[in-house]
This record gives C-alpha cells, sequence and structure tokens, in this order.
C-alpha cells in the first residue's frame, strides 16, 4: 500500500471521513483558512471546515475555481489534495495535507502526481504551490514530483510543468 493513493472529489460521502482524519491528526491552521471560532477542533471551527470544503464542490468551473479530491490509501480517507484555477490560463496552484498517520509513506508525493495527471487531463500546463522552507515534507514531495523550486522572501514557489512527462520515482 506505501506510496499507492486513490482520489476522489470532495463531496458529501467523504467529506465526514476527511473531517474525522483532519480532527485526530491534524490542526486547523494546517488544513483549512483561518476562521473567528474557539481554539482547536470547536464545533464552530468543524462547521467552518465543512463550508470551506462544500464551497469548491462546483470544482474548477465554480465560483471558488476550486477543484479537491480526497487523498484515499488502503481504502480510508488520509488526507486532501486541491488545485485552483489562477489568474493566468492554464495555470493551476495545489495545496496538500495528510493525516499524522499518513505521512513518510510516499502517499503525497503519489497523490500529487495523480494531481498532476488530473491537472493536464484538465487543459493545465503549470501546476505552481508555495510552502516554507522548512517544511521538510512538502518540499520532499514537491522535489520528487519534478518541482522547480526558488526562494521568493522567505517563502519557497515551486512549479511543475505538464509539457514534459512526469518522474515515475
Amino acid at each position: 500500500m506505501t506510496g499507492s493513493v486513490r482520489l476522489e472529489p470532495v463531496d458529501e460521502q467523504n467529506l465526514e471521513p476527511l473531517l474525522s482524519v483532519a480532527v485526530a491528526e491534524a490542526e486547523p491552521a494546517d488544513v483549512m483558512p483561518p476562521v473567528e471560532a474557539p481554539a482547536g477542533w470547536s464545533q464552530a471551527r468543524r462547521d467552518a471546515f465543512r463550508d470551506f470544503h462544500r464551497a469548491s464542490f462546483g470544482g474548477l468551473d465554480g465560483p471558488t475555481r476550486t477543484l479537491m479530491f480526497a487523498v484515499v490509501a488502503g481504502g480510508e480517507v488520509v488526507g486532501m489534495v486541491r488545485m485552483a484555477r489562477c489568474d493566468t490560463p492554464g495555470v493551476v496552484e495545489t495545496g496538500m495535507w495528510l493525516g499524522r498517520s499518513a505521512r513518510g509513506q510516499g502517499l503525497g508525493a503519489a497523490a500529487l502526481r495523480e494531481l498532476l495527471n488530473r491537472a493536464a487531463a484538465a487543459g493545465m500546463r503549470t501546476v505552481v504551490a508555495e510552502t516554507t522552507p522548512d517544511n521538510a515534507g512538502a518540499v520532499s514531495v514537491l522535489r520528487k514530483c519534478g518541482a522547480k523550486l526558488r526562494d521568493e522572501g522567505g517563502k519557497l514557489h515551486a512549479e511543475m510543468c505538464l509539457d514534459s512527462a512526469l518522474p515515475i520515482r
């Protein structure tokens, strides 16, 4: 199972399992935008998590211009990866999170590779991402997927061109 994933568009069927993984294995700030709510996984924050994901049910052509996928490994939801249209045609931005128990198994790179394939199939030419230099897991995943990285004022900007073959490793 190591490194083997399936991506499922986030919908009402997998939203609660995704929230369960987030609550059990991630911090709110790592999996959703900040909201005015009590600290931790309060009911208000759980509701905001649901609302945040439901807003993207329209996909790349919907109001948020974002398509979110549940990352499924071994038949279980273990995290989320998304792509969001940028203002530049043919470019989408990506972000991902995995529950703590799913990290370090090659699942992040497998999920990003699958997302890159989906982006190419949707007619995209480039996928970009941003992280911090100290996010070793994200940097490793981006490198494994052929990203060109550059430091931009303390942030790492990643760019993956879909016009060439994707790395297999």
